[in-house]
């Protein structure tokens, strides 16, 4: 979208002058000719984003993505971090891990999971 800021700029510039010359052609009033040149500014800008295929909305996305999924991760590690209080609850998690990671309230002694999270979430930021 900032790319197509001084592409829109010069575009706007010389819609402004072809409008203000047909509106003097045909005769608009200000408010006629100011009509007309937001009217086909927005069509020229969404052929823009068309183009580039650059829509706003698009930057948007991955939070309304994202977002609800961060809620729900956050209050379940809450939920297991306060519901763990249970010598039960704590037993499960100790035996109840995965692949390397077979205890789940000792820490990751290989950094696998934490690195590649943080590798997930960069490659979320830059995508």
């Amino acid at each position: 979208l900032e790319n197509l800021q001084p592409e829109i700029k010069k575009l706007a510039e010389r819609l402004r002058y072809e409008v203000s010359v047909r509106g003097k052609q045909v005769g608009w009033s200000e408010k006629a000719a100011r009509f007309h040149f937001k009217k086909n500014l927005r069509r020229i800008i969404t052929e823009l984003y068309v183009r580039d295929n650059c829509h706003p909305f698009k930057a948007t996305l991955l939070v309304w993505v994202q977002l609800p999924m961060w809620v729900c991760v956050s209050l379940a590690l809450r939920n297991c971090s306060v519901g763990a209080t249970d010598p039960k609850v704590q037993e499960e998690f100790s035996e109840g891990g995965a692949l390397w990671f077979t205890d789940l309230t000792a820490p990751d002694s290989t950094w696998i999971l934490p690195v590649s999270l943080g590798l997930v979430n960069l490659l979320i930021v830059e995508v």
